[in-house]
């Protein structure tokens, strides 16, 4: 989770991402002249944001969500705002140059579902960048069955997504539709490639 992460540095966003998020908000600005926009998913104290609000022009728009939120509640930067509850539960109002979730996937049942719904919310030039554990995708009865790591990364490169090093990637907003049906979630799947505990999200398969 993201308790402790900053913007840059050894435990960051950075790190984690493959690149500063401020690089790729200074690219999307570059391109038509509008204040970025950035939706931080699972967001823990959403410390890299407001790090990031500290460099960012205050018409810039930053959005974290997390189901906890802060610990430590702080007095927000302008340029921000949070929202605490579910990520299903999330409305946005606007769509995001760049949207954001390091290892917060790993704790969501319908990964999925999530996965079409960050689809919609990008600009047409966005970016989404999140860590995904394939084999987390299962069938009905565990990992067997049409579920399998092929067919998921299959699908969702037929959408668009690009995948490495464990991180699905996204350019453009777009509508996504997945051949899956999420039929729940095991919270006792334990741990995935990371070594901690993580979710289990079961599916049928309808695809070819």
């Amino acid at each position: 989770m993201n308790r402790e992460r900053g913007l840059d540095g050894v435990n960051s966003y950075a790190r984690e991402l493959g690149f500063s998020p401020l690089d790729a908000l200074d690219a999307e600005n570059s391109l038509d002249g509008a204040a970025p926009a950035w939706l931080d998913l699972c967001s823990g104290e959403g410390l890299a944001m407001r790090q990031a609000a500290e460099r960012l022009p205050v018409a810039a728009r930053l959005t974290a969500v997390d189901l906890v939120g802060p610990l430590v509640p702080r007095p927000l930067p302008p340029q921000m705002e949070e929202v605490v509850g579910s990520v299903f539960a999330f409305a946005p109002t606007r769509a995001y140059d760049l949207i954001t979730c390091v290892h917060g996937l790993h704790y969501v049942g319908d990964q999925l579902g999530l996965l079409t719904r960050i689809a919609s919310w990008l600009a047409p030039g966005g970016v989404f960048v999140g860590h995904f554990d394939p084999a987390s995708i299962r069938g009905v009865h565990g990992t067997d069955g049409a579920c399998t790591t092929r067919t998921t990364l299959r699908a969702l490169r037929a959408a668009g997504f690009s995948y490495a090093s464990h991180r699905l990637t996204l350019r453009g907003g777009r509508e996504v539709v997945l051949p899956f049906r999420y039929v729940g979630a095991d919270a006792e799947a334990g741990a995935n490639y990371t070594g901690q505990a993580a979710v289990g999200s079961h599916y049928e398969y309808y695809g070819d």
